[in-house]
C-alpha cells in the first residue's frame, strides 16, 4: 500500500533531519483504521532555525515518491497529493509549538503509535496530557452545544427555502445535518468517532437511524429540500426525546412549540407541493 511506504520515508526523512525533533502521525492510520481511500496525516516539528530553512515542498518532494501537486491547505498544512491521488497532509511546526498539542480535544489513538521521532522527549509529554478520547459534555449542555445548534439550522433552512435560495437552504440544511450526526451518535451510545461524526457512520449507527440521515440530504431541488428537512426534523426530534427520557431532569426535552410550529411551516411550503 503506498500509504504505507509514504509513512516508512516520512519516518526515514525525519530521522534524517538533524534539524527536527520530533514527527507525529495522526489520523486513520494511527488509529489502525487505515486503507487505500486513507489520508496519511503528520506534524513535523523543528528547531526554529531548521523551520525558516525549510521548504515545506521540497522536503515532501525529497520523500522519494512522485507529487503531482501541493497546496496550503485552510488550517496551514501543505497538502500532497501522490499517486492515485492519495493525499499526505504535513504541519511544518517548531518546537516552540508543543503546548499547542496539550490543547488538542482528544489523542484518538496510542501515543505509540503516533510518535514516528521524538528525540527530545517532549511530544510523548505533550501527548500524554491528552484524553484518549474527547469528553462529551453533560447532557444539558449537550443540548445547548449540539440540540439547539441543529434546531436553529433548520429554522433558517425553511425560510430560505421559501425564498426560493436553494444554495443557501442546501448550506443551512448541511449545517444541520452534521449536528443532526452528532445527537444520533449520543443517542445511540455511537460516539466513537466523535469529531469527525460522518466517519464510519455505516458501520456505528443502526440501520434505521442510517435510513432517516439519508433521507436527510438532497440535490438542488426545492420539492427534495423540502422533504429533506422534514425528515431532519423527524429524526431530531425523536432523538432529542430518548436523550430526554434517558436523562429526565438533566436533559432539557425539546422545545415543541418550535419544533411543531417549524413542522407546520415545512408542510405549508409551496414547493414541497410541487407537482403534487
Amino acid at each position: 500500500m503506498l500509504q504505507r511506504e509514504l509513512i516508512a520515508a516520512v519516518r526515514a526523512a525525519a530521522t534524517a533531519d538533524a534539524g527536527m525533533d520530533a514527527a507525529l502521525m495522526y489520523g486513520s492510520f494511527a488509529k489502525g483504521e487505515g486503507d487505500a481511500h486513507s489520508d496519511v496525516e503528520f506534524w513535523l516539528f523543528l528547531s526554529p532555525d531548521a523551520h525558516a530553512r525549510t521548504d515545506p515542498r521540497a522536503w515532501i518532494a525529497a520523500l522519494g515518491h512522485p507529487v503531482s501537486y501541493v497546496l496550503r491547505n485552510e488550517f496551514g498544512a501543505h497538502v500532497a497529493f501522490f499517486d492515485a491521488l492519495v493525499r499526505g497532509e504535513f504541519h511544518f511546526a517548531t518546537t516552540d509549538q508543543y503546548d499547542e498539542v496539550a490543547t488538542w480535544p482528544e489523542r484518538a489513538a496510542p501515543a505509540e503509535d503516533m510518535i514516528v521521532l521524538d528525540r527530545s522527549g517532549r511530544l510523548a509529554t505533550a501527548l500524554a496530557a491528552l484524553p484518549e478520547r474527547m469528553p462529551l459534555p453533560p447532557p444539558g449542555a449537550f443540548v445547548a452545544e449540539y440540540c439547539d445548534p441543529w434546531a436553529n439550522w433548520l429554522v433558517l433552512a425553511a425560510h430560505v427555502l421559501r425564498r426560493g435560495e436553494l444554495l443557501r437552504a442546501l448550506d443551512a440544511l448541511g449545517h444541520a445535518q452534521r449536528h443532526l450526526l452528532w445527537i444520533a451518535r449520543r443517542a445511540e451510545d455511537a460516539t466513537g468517532h466523535w469529531l469527525t461524526p460522518s466517519r464510519a457512520a455505516e458501520r456505528e449507527l443502526d440501520p434505521r437511524t442510517l435510513a432517516a440521515l439519508y433521507a436527510a440530504t438532497a440535490p438542488a431541488d426545492p420539492v427534495l429540500i423540502a422533504a429533506a428537512l422534514r425528515a431532519a426534523l423527524a429524526e431530531g426530534r425523536r432523538c432529542w426525546r430518548a436523550l430526554a427520557e434517558r436523562h429526565p431532569g438533566e436533559t432539557p426535552p425539546p422545545p415543541e412549540d418550535l419544533l411543531g410550529a417549524l413542522e407546520a411551516l415545512l408542510r405549508d411550503t409551496p414547493q414541497a407541493h410541487r407537482g403534487s
